[in-house]
């Protein structure tokens, strides 16, 4: 979604997509259009009207608005894009490329690209993870790197968030969590947490938007880790989640209590830990959700989160899969407000803009 003007109490209204394993992979600019349609289940019937769209060299792996008219872009060519998003005419150009920003041997071979695997933004600052293990730190004013871990990991660093502004969190391909510290000038993480023994590879992490030591990832086994990076170096709690790799985890920025994550199964999940769900009326426990009973300390909420409690008799969490007859791997999504926008291989995109209701 792109993200509303500050004072904006419209519902989110434009969302960016791009495509994968086409000859002609493109970005996209989308319009939800009106709310007028909406089904009996809450599904939305309009058509999402295409704004516009540009050629990408290279499979979207990742990418994320800068600001409201920026966009930056992970491609598996190792090139990481900025376009900008001209509303006044509705085109997309590209605004600053960093040419293979990731790299196996040498920046200069023609094959020599490795794919840019996750993208982080915090205007103006823009980082960079891949799978030759490097983490770059851009501006978007500079056209060089600010900064450049070259042997960050030593496997493929799959996904990257910020913790706050000078510390950012990688997952690998081997079940690691890695913190790095921006400000310090040394390459070696300040902490590494881990998947005890399994090594299972990571594909996605997520940051609690107000309790920054809550970290959510998911993996090749489909399983969800919640983590308190301030204590120990395993997860806080394992969740069995999904039947295949889980490609993308999400917090829900203004409302966190709530989590959505998604899979290579097909099935998009969303996971309510809010404390009310006992009080909840009974017609939401019907068909196909399954209850999990976890956790929940009710001291107070804003300083024990409910990802963290560990009484499982207290409470429950609700897990709601979102699309019931799941065939084809959902490979991304994002939410806003009561929207949720996600992309599966069946080539379809798909908005639900009533997700509490």
């Amino acid at each position: 979604w792109r993200p509303p003007p500050a004072a904006s109490l419209q519902p989110p209204d434009v969302f960016a997509t791009g495509s994968w394993d086409n000859e002609d992979n493109r970005i996209s600019l989308w319009s939800a259009g009106d709310l007028g349609n909406v089904g009996l289940n809450g599904e939305y019937h309009g058509e999402p009207h295409l704004l516009c769209d540009i050629q990408h060299n290279g499979d979207v792996m990742d990418m994320q608005f800068l600001d409201q008219e920026r966009i930056v872009v992970a491609s598996s060519t190792g090139t990481v894009t900025i376009f900008r998003h001209h509303q006044n005419n509705q085109t997309l150009s590209a605004n600053l490329r960093w040419e293979k920003a990731h790299h196996h041997v040498d920046q200069d071979t023609s094959c020599g690209g490795a794919a840019c695997t996750g993208v982080v933004c915090n205007n103006p600052e823009i980082v960079t993870v891949g799978e030759d293990g490097r983490i770059n730190l851009f501006r978007a004013d500079q056209k060089d790197a600010v900064r450049t871990i070259d042997n960050a990991d030593s496997s493929t660093l799959h996904a990257v968030t910020f913790l706050r502004t000078t510390e950012i969190l990688t997952v690998n391909s081997i079940g690691q969590l890695k913190i790095w510290d921006l400000r310090q000038q040394r390459n070696e993480p300040s902490q590494i947490f881990s998947l005890a023994g399994d090594r299972v590879p990571l594909h996605c992490v997520d940051r609690h938007p107000n309790q920054q030591h809550i970290v959510a990832t998911g993996g090749q086994d489909g399983m969800l880790s919640i983590w308190d990076i301030r204590q120990g170096t395993m997860p806080v709690s394992l969740l069995n989640a999904h039947e295949a790799e889980m490609w993308e985890v999400h917090f829900h920025p203004s409302n966190p209590d709530h989590l959505f994550t998604c899979s290579e199964d097909g099935s998009l999940w969303h996971w309510d830990a809010s404390t009310n769900v006992s009080e909840k009326p009974s017609f939401l426990h019907q068909g196909g959700r399954s209850t999990t009973y976890l956790s929940h300390s009710t001291i107070n909420q804003s300083v024990v989160s409910a990802w963290l409690s560990n009484d499982p008799t207290k409470d429950r969490m609700e897990i709601t899969n979102l699309i019931p007859n799941q065939t084809l791997s959902v490979n991304s999504l994002d939410v806003l407000g009561s929207c949720l926008v996600y992309g599966t291989d069946a080539e379809a995109i798909y908005v639900n803009r009533q997700l509490f209701a």
